[in-house]
């Protein structure tokens, strides 16, 4: 019961880190430091990654109507007038493009140096180290764009080099934990002129295949030599990472709508230091 309990805990962490711009990897490297969940080294490393499962069913289900490619219903650019054709979204299948692009630079280094990245990187110091460095950022870019006008103000206004330019932006985050795969694509976007509302967006929507990909590594590597137990708290965890994701995504897109991103900048600033001065002297 008790595991169950811990699951419930990490996918809370999860529904909440993974869409706010202050890392969901970097805040379960950190949880597991204190609340050890009672499973192998081979099960939680599949489990942090797979969890995000949980978080990505939440924007499917909220953004479906954004990027599903195919429906007569709000289709303003059908690929032609009649047919089964005039079902086929032109627009989305863009998107869906732009999406993929973006992914490239995350996926050959995910898929080519993975274990060998995260026997590296992932510790308490790089995690500390790139909430200061990007939180940072946050608060650079944001007082930069405060006197200027963003140039992108639509997904549709992504072009394909913006598209893979971010996908770089994104592979910092798959480096570097602590990063924030939002919150790098987030910045990158913002360097790159896009507003606050579709970068947001955009992140959520490259999140898709890049966490589908990324779990499904994971599962293959694990080998689904899953116990009862292990399933259970899988579950519950995405679960868990489900709902609370719904909540989360819904209250970031009201929010940037009347504020920038400088306070998550903060934030991840002031984790960062109490992660170092904790490690130090207490750890």
């Amino acid at each position: 019961m008790i595991e169950i309990l811990k699951a419930i805990l990490f996918g809370i962490v999860e529904g909440i880190t993974e869409w706010l711009p202050i890392s969901s990897t970097g805040h379960m490297i950190l949880l597991d430091e204190f609340i050890k969940l009672d499973v192998t080294p081979e099960f939680y490393s599949m489990f942090q990654v797979v969890i995000q499962l949980g978080a990505i069913l939440a924007v499917v289900i909220l953004f479906w109507n954004d990027f599903f490619p195919f429906g007569k219903k709000d289709n303003h650019y059908p690929l032609a007038k009649d047919g089964i054709l005039s079902y086929v979204k032109i627009d989305k299948i863009v998107l869906w493009i732009k999406i993929l692009v973006a992914c490239i630079p995350a996926a050959v280094v995910g898929i080519l140096f993975d274990e060998q990245l995260e026997a590296i990187f992932y510790n308490y110091q790089t995690v500390a180290i790139s909430l200061i460095v990007f939180g940072i950022a946050f608060i650079v870019i944001e007082n930069r764009n405060a006197h200027q006008r963003s140039r992108i103000h639509s997904l549709r206004n992504i072009t394909i080099q913006t598209a893979l330019l971010i996908g770089v932006f994104q592979l910092i985050a798959a480096i570097f934990p602590g990063t924030s795969r939002s919150g790098a694509t987030i910045v990158g976007a913002l360097l790159l002129g896009v507003s606050r509302t579709v970068a947001a967006e955009f992140t959520f929507f490259l999140a898709i295949p890049v966490m589908f990909g990324a779990s499904l590594l994971k599962i293959v590597k694990f080998g689904f030599a899953f116990t009862t137990q292990e399933v259970i708290i899988l579950l519950v965890g995405m679960v868990v990472a489900f709902i609370v994701s719904i909540f989360v995504i819904k209250f970031l897109m009201d929010y940037i709508k009347k504020h920038d991103f400088k306070v998550f900048g903060w934030y991840r600033i002031v984790l960062g230091i109490i992660v170092l001065l904790y490690f130090l002297f207490l750890g």
